[in-house]
């Protein structure tokens, strides 16, 4: 028999776990925002440059399935980048229609740079956890994002159609 978490009877939206994921995402990207205008570059500036550090994204239709953002927003954030000289496109050689996004040496420089200020704050946002309850924290949100994608593979599976959700992030990989 399948668990039930949740009763119809004394639901909460407070106690719901969507909304304390929302929640908490809402309150560890408004920190973000705020430590990373001090260095001259949005937190999601920020992000998109460790994604193309860490090779999780190679080009602005990646980066539109990975952050969830449409193509116009994509396209001015690497806009901003590239006049930055954070980041350059390169053309395909093998086809044209793709474009990739490369690191410049300065983009290098920022992203290392800022990842000392990700860290502090990803560590001030958990110092009530002990190193066994972050594990278990990462292990057990691994574990619900595994679940909806198995949910959501097979939805579309049966609808005739295939998932282009991103690869969940691995233990000490997680994004604020």
């Amino acid at each position: 028999m399948v668990p039930k978490h949740y009763d119809a009877r004394t639901f909460s939206c407070s106690a719901s776990l969507g909304y304390l994921l929302k929640l908490s995402h809402v309150l560890m990207h408004d920190w973000a925002a705020k430590a990373f205008a001090a260095h001259d570059l949005s937190f999601i500036q920020w992000i998109t440059l460790m994604k193309l550090k860490e090779g999780s994204v190679a080009t602005a239709g990646d980066l539109c399935r990975t952050m969830h953002y449409d193509n116009g927003s994509v396209t001015r954030l690497v806009d901003q980048l590239e006049e930055r000289g954070l980041l350059r496109r390169e053309r395909s050689t093998e086809d044209r229609r793709v474009v990739a996004l490369r690191l410049t040496a300065a983009g290098e420089r920022k992203v290392k740079q800022l990842i000392p200020v990700a860290v502090a704050g990803l560590n001030e946002a958990l110092q009530e956890f002990g190193k066994g309850e972050f594990a278990e924290l990462v292990r057990l949100l691994n574990k619900l994002i595994a679940s909806l994608r198995a949910r959501e593979s097979h939805d579309r599976l049966r609808a005739g159609g295939k998932s282009d959700r991103p690869e969940a992030p691995r233990a000490g990989r997680a994004a604020a």
